[in-house]
C-alpha cells in the first residue's frame, strides 16, 4: 500500500508489526502513534491498526501501521493483512531467546503473504532490560546482515529508537518508490516520440533485383 495522495499527505505507507506474542508489538505501537506505554497491555485479538504522518525528505507521508496477533490462533486471520505491506517490523523479545529463535518462522510467512519488495527491519526490543539479555545485540545484528534486513534495538517502556526505527524503515520505502518512479519516467523518457518515416526513401535504400536472375 504505497498510494500517492493529493491533499492531507503525499504518500500512504501500510507497515506491519510482526513477531511472537509478549515481545511489545502494541506497545510499539502506541508509543510511535500516541507516545502513550501500558504496562499490563492484554494480547492483541486479531489485527488492529494506528496511523501517523511524518515528514519525508520533504514529503508527508502517512504511515499505516498493523498490529497482527501473535499468537498461533489467530495467524490464519493476520495472514491476509500482509497483502499491500510496504514495511514489516519483525520484532522479538531480547530477554527471551524462544522469540528471536522463531524470527526464522516468521520471516517465512512474511516472505509468504507479503509483496517480494516489502521492506524489513528486524527489532530487538525492551532493551531496557539490558540485566534480563538472552540474545547479544550482535546476534541479533548479525542475523539481519545475513537476510538483508536492517536491524535496531528499540524501548517501548523508555521510547529508546522507537521513532527512529519507524523513520528509518518509511526512509528506506521512501527512496525505493522514488528510484521507482524514476526508472519509470527515464524509461519513457527514451521511447521515440512523433518519429516519422519516409516509406520512398526507406524504399530506395535497397538494391531491387528480379526474383528470378540468370
Amino acid at each position: 500500500m504505497a498510494y500517492k495522495v493529493d491533499h492531507e499527505y503525499d504518500y500512504l505507507f501500510k507497515i506491519v508489526l510482526i513477531g511472537d506474542s509478549g515481545v511489545g508489538k502494541s506497545n510499539i505501537l502506541s508509543r510511535f502513534t500516541r507516545n502513550e506505554f501500558c504496562l499490563d497491555s492484554k494480547s492483541t485479538i486479531g489485527v488492529e491498526f494506528a496511523t501517523r504522518t511524518l515528514q519525508v525528505e520533504g514529503k508527508t507521508v502517512k504511515a499505516q501501521i498493523w498490529d497482527t496477533a501473535g499468537q498461533e490462533r489467530y495467524r490464519a486471520i493476520t495472514s491476509a493483512y500482509y497483502r499491500g505491506a510496504v514495511g514489516a517490523l519483525l520484532v522479538y523479545d531480547l530477554t527471551k531467546k524462544q522469540t528471536y529463535d522463531n524470527v526464522h518462522r516468521w520471516l517465512h510467512e512474511l516472505r509468504e503473504h507479503a509483496d517480494s519488495n516489502i521492506v524489513i527491519m528486524l527489532v530487538g526490543n525492551k532493551s531496557d532490560l539490558r540485566h534480563l539479555r538472552a540474545v547479544p545485540e550482535e546476534e541479533g545484528r548479525f542475523l539481519a546482515e545475513k537476510e538483508g534486513l536492517s536491524f535496531l534495538e528499540t524501548s517501548a517502556l523508555d521510547a529508546s529508537n522507537i521513532e527512529r526505527a519507524f523513520q528509518v524503515i518509511l526512509l528506506d520505502i521512501y527512496q525505493i518508490i522514488k528510484k521507482k518512479a524514476l526508472a519509470a519516467q527515464q524509461a519513457s523518457a527514451t521511447l521515440p516520440k512523433g518519429t516519422t518515416i519516409n516509406v520512398n526513401n526507406v524504399n530506395n535504400n535497397f538494391d531491387r533485383k528480379p526474383c528470378c536472375s540468370t
